[in-house]
């Protein structure tokens, strides 16, 4: 057997699933719900998926751009808690006061993170675990620890609102994911971003300025959660500071590692991060439907989760 033969199968393993794998992986679960689900090709089935994905891919398309840079954002989920927790306490001020604090709040949260990391030099595990544990205990003193219903019209057709037929919140996501392929792909910053990421030192040595890209991606991705969190709170027509956004930053990094993002930085796929978190929610979906426990679908993320991981290593040992 030739040298050729024998690196085939490590070849296919290390080029094409990260790239394409994902993809690959939606098919087979539509395939599989559209012969085994009941209802799956209806129109308000897909609504719904859509509907639940797109606070998903918005905060993973922040994640991704943090992982991009070898880093890592525990707080999003905190940061969509504050953003409910400010929304009914300025709604009286009318919707754009309220947005425009939530998204702030998600300004302060982004610069102190990206403060920590880039001039303080910690960790960013470990400087965004402190406002992961913190910041949803502020929201929680600001809210006062009660549930709000929301009940603005303006605000609340951003979550159940139509436009063209698609919902409204689909069409923000989608608008999201053009911005964010746009700053990676045409902008100094992104390509700045991706330099960064692949080489830190290097990108120091060239005179770019590095500590400014590291604040500005987070500060990126705090306001997209922000953006999120308003989503949610117009989705679900209430603001709850103790269940907005929970456990999302685990979804959001599974959806970028998944969409082929390497946690080592450098690079950025950000379809592939949407197809990540579509997955993600057909899986859900799917055991939802099939009555399987909750305790099941935590097991299957769990092993995608590291075979994404997987794969991505095989990958770099080439």
């Amino acid at each position: 057997m030739t040298t050729e033969a024998l690196t085939r199968p490590r070849t296919f393993s290390t080029s094409w699933l990260p790239r394409y794998g994902v993809y690959a992986a939606i098919l087979l679960l539509i395939v599989f719900n559209i012969a085994f689900t009941p209802y799956f090709l209806t129109l308000s089935n897909l609504r719904i998926q859509l509907i639940q994905a797109a606070p998903v891919v918005i905060v993973a398309l922040g994640m991704a751009l943090v992982i991009g840079t070898e880093g890592i954002d525990l707080s999003v989920g905190s940061v969509m808690a504050l953003a409910a927790a400010f929304i009914p306490l300025y709604l009286g001020y009318g919707v754009i006061a309220a947005i425009v604090v939530s998204l702030l709040a998600g300004v302060a949260v982004g610069l102190i993170n990206g403060l920590l990391v880039a001039r303080v030099g910690l960790q960013p595990i470990v400087a965004t675990l402190a406002l992961f544990v913190g910041g949803r205990g502020l929201a929680v003193v600001i809210s006062g620890g009660r549930l709000r219903d929301i009940r603005n019209e303006d605000l609340l057709y951003l979550g159940s609102g139509d436009l063209l037929g698609v919902p409204v919140l689909v069409w923000i996501a989608a608008l999201v994911v053009l911005v964010v392929a746009f700053v990676i792909r045409r902008t100094v910053f992104g390509r700045r971003l991706l330099a960064v990421g692949g080489n830190r030192p290097a990108a120091e040595l060239a005179g770019l300025p590095v500590k400014r890209v590291l604040i500005g991606v987070y500060v990126f991705c705090a306001v997209l959660a922000s953006i999120a969190g308003l989503l949610s709170v117009a989705r679900i027509q209430s603001s709850d500071a103790s269940a907005v956004g929970l456990l999302i930053e685990l979804s959001a990094i599974t959806a970028v590692v998944v969409g082929g993002t390497p946690l080592t930085g450098g690079r950025v796929r950000v379809l592939g991060t949407v197809a990540g978190a579509l997955l993600m929610q057909l899986v859900v979906a799917t055991m939802i439907k099939h009555d399987l426990p909750p305790s099941t679908t935590e097991m299957v993320q769990a092993v995608i989760i590291l075979l994404a991981v997987y794969v991505a290593r095989e990958r770099r040992t080439r």
